[in-house]
């Protein structure tokens, strides 16, 4: 981490500040994703299966990492906000470590990107195999 300028800011740093809030909103859309699971595994129809205590284990951990999730991610937000914007970083040796390409896309600075949550309420029906 480097203290300088905005204006000395090159291609490889960037504020942290920023970075923290990018993160923060990549956990939340994770948060959304695990959200939407919920419906598939309560969905009536089989009373035994919604009485069974392991389906219900299961729809407490999913609840429970849906908070932990949307937690974690204000706690990032809110240190992120305390941050000087000088504070800067090189993020690229993280993003190499990252192998989905569209969240890679969203972590780097001032790329505009649709989030997971969006891309798979529109892809209805499409299959990708990785």
């Amino acid at each position: 981490m480097t203290n300088r300028s905005s204006e000395a800011v090159d291609d490889l740093h960037e504020p942290l500040r920023e970075v923290m809030s990018r993160i923060s909103v990549e956990i939340a859309d994770v948060a959304e994703l695990i959200e939407q699971l919920e419906p598939l595994l309560s969905n009536g129809r089989s009373t035994e299966f919604l009485a069974s205590p392991d389906h219900m284990r299961v729809m407490q951990g999913i609840d429970l990492a849906v908070q932990k999730a949307r937690g974690i991610a204000e706690f990032i937000d809110g240190i992120g906000e305390e941050l000087d914007s000088r504070h800067l970083v090189d993020i690229s040796t993280a993003l190499n470590l990252i192998t989905l390409e569209d969240m890679k896309r969203r972590l780097k600075a001032a790329v505009p990107a649709v989030h997971s949550t969006e891309v798979y309420q529109k892809a209805s029906g499409d299959l990708d195999f990785f």
